[in-house]
């Protein structure tokens, strides 16, 4: 473990004066806050996560239904949140002296390729922080495809860098993602597992021979299902460029607006794959860090149930 610097005066100040409730048992933040804060109404309540008073392990959490584990912290602060930083085509969610998490738009690439002279979530990141420190960097952990959004993790340091991709595995607790493909899986849950290889073309195909690529395993669950689509979460196991995409295609389900991997349906006009939820555990305070990037509008009304025409 990296070593953690001393707590400064103002962490300090900010911990007398806010109250800190530990965590004994699973539960969902609602619950746990009401049973905790009997002096507020679950308005009141609500009124506190709108206006990201409430945090979970030293982050910011919104949602009602967060689930929360023995040995996390629920810290209640008397100051209203700021607003997250927007820049073009990413927002910074969270920020420390270790690392930065933020929200990708989908169409924004994660850095540059050989290919492509452009803006990227790496250099929007980089402007960010060599506007306060002119010497400050920031450091690839991961990547999302260009159409994909969602959560990614940077880290502030190349021994960070380092230290969080030897243990990469270890340490993501959870990776969710949210597809939504044609048609219903014959099964509502599953594990697709194959061996993954690209071709001079940069296009990824699937094999069952262990001599044709890498192993990719990739776990599904059916979560909300239309006439003609599904949404599903999906949790790689395994961490292979396109996987989620080449599985889906592979189950006979491509994810929608994905003409790569067999779709030939766009009725959200953007790829269907969000980077909906990264949990991880910090390099030097060695706390659980859970972030989730809201379902994308166009995602929800894909499956928003549309009430019966009313007989005139």
């Amino acid at each position: 473990m990296i070593q953690k610097k001393s707590t400064n005066k103002s962490t300090k100040k900010r911990e007398q004066s806010n109250p800190v409730f530990q965590v004994k048992e699973p539960i969902l933040l609602m619950d746990f806050l009401i049973k905790n804060l009997t002096d507020k109404s679950r308005n009141n309540i609500k009124t506190l996560l709108k206006d990201g008073q409430i945090w979970v392990n030293d982050i910011k959490n919104t949602q009602f239904n967060h689930p929360l584990l023995p040995g996390n912290t629920v810290e209640i602060r008397k100051q209203k949140s700021k607003e997250a930083t927007v820049i073009q085509g990413i927002q910074v969610i969270y920020e420390d002296d270790y690392v930065i998490v933020i929200d990708k738009n989908s169409g924004v690439l994660s850095m540059a390729t050989e290919k492509r002279d452009q803006v990227t979530a790496y250099s929007l990141l980089s402007d960010y922080v060599k506007k306060r420190d002119s010497d400050a960097k920031v450091f690839i952990l991961h990547r999302l495809d260009r159409e994909t959004s969602g959560v990614m993790v940077y880290a502030k340091s190349q021994k960070i860098q380092e230290w969080m991709q030897r243990d990469w595995q270890k340490i993501v607790t959870e990776r969710t993602y949210l597809a939504i493909v044609s048609g219903h899986p014959q099964k509502k849950s599953g594990t697709i597992t194959s061996y993954l290889k690209e071709n001079k073309s940069l296009k990824v195909y699937s094999s069952q021979d262990a001599t044709e690529g890498q192993l990719a395993i990739t776990h599904y669950e059916a979560h909300k299902t239309n006439k003609h689509y599904s949404l599903l979460k999906v949790n790689p196991e395994t961490g292979r460029k396109n996987q989620i995409r080449v599985h889906m295609q592979d189950m006979g389900h491509p994810i929608v607006g994905d003409k790569k991997y067999g779709s030939n349906q766009n009725p959200i006009s953007r790829l269907g794959l969000h980077a909906w939820v990264l949990a991880f555990i910090h390099p030097v305070t060695n706390k659980l860090m859970r972030f989730e990037s809201p379902v994308p509008k166009k995602f929800s009304a894909l499956f928003v149930e549309k009430p019966p025409k009313q007989e005139e």
